[in-house]
């Protein structure tokens, strides 16, 4: 299952400001093409949107964290035979507060302000990693569908949105990024869920309770977390 609601909002909507923030500067701003498979692609709007996805998704992370219906993994609730969200949020949830590098002490002392810690919630700083990669290697997915449709001699690939084409036009980006969440939530931000472990622990046979019950408690014994 899903870990929380918000890496998927955080994601979707990453590449949707990137593409159009990227238009906005190219179409204020552009000046030199990008690449050639996407004529209409510049370095203005790329570079444009870069930033301006990294700012959104930093702040709108802000936002979104606090809400435990969105931070919390979904579990089955046997009483209610239905999907719940409820849970003690991660520490990814919680805010923390971060020393400054000296360089971004010195840029704020420039700017007139004298910080040297700053609380954040550290899923702002996983959001910015999703929005970069959301602004550098998510138009990539629709550079290759553009170099595709050229191939063919299509302008799109359906015609199921007026005005937009088909549902691949609107996802080629989504699927890259689609990949890069899935593999970055099992390797960053899964962690153990101990309501989750129970449930599965009860429906283990009682021999198997016995045995983890026997290796835990001799574990806390010898870390001295309880006394026997």
């Amino acid at each position: 299952m899903f870990e929380g609601l918000i890496w998927f909002i955080i994601s979707t909507l990453s590449v949707i400001c990137n593409d159009i923030m990227a238009y906005m500067f190219g179409f204020f701003f552009g000046r030199t093409s990008l690449i050639k498979l996407s004529p209409k692609k510049t370095w203005e709007g790329f570079i444009g949107a870069l930033f301006s996805t990294l700012v959104f998704a930093f702040f709108f992370a802000a936002i979104l964290a606090p809400h435990p219906y969105l931070t919390c993994p979904a579990m089955f609730d046997s009483e209610s035979h239905s999907f719940v969200m409820r849970c003690t949020p991660s520490s990814t949830f919680h805010l923390k507060e971060y020393h400054l590098p000296m360089i971004l002490k010195d840029a704020f002392g420039i700017l007139g302000f004298q910080l040297s810690t700053v609380t954040l919630y550290p899923a702002q700083l996983h959001a910015v990693v999703i929005a970069a990669f959301a602004s550098l290697v998510g138009p990539f997915g629709g550079f290759f569908a553009s170099g595709f449709k050229r191939a063919f001699k299509i302008k799109d690939f359906g015609d199921v949105i007026p005005g937009h084409g088909g549902i691949m036009d609107r996802f080629d980006c989504q699927f890259i990024m689609a990949s890069f969440l899935y593999v970055y939530i099992f390797t960053f931000l899964k962690t153990a869920n101990p309501q989750k472990l129970i449930q599965q622990l009860f429906q283990l046979p009682v021999e198997d309770q016995m045995t983890v019950y026997n290796s835990l408690q001799e574990h806390l014994v010898k870390s001295g977390a309880i006394e026997l």
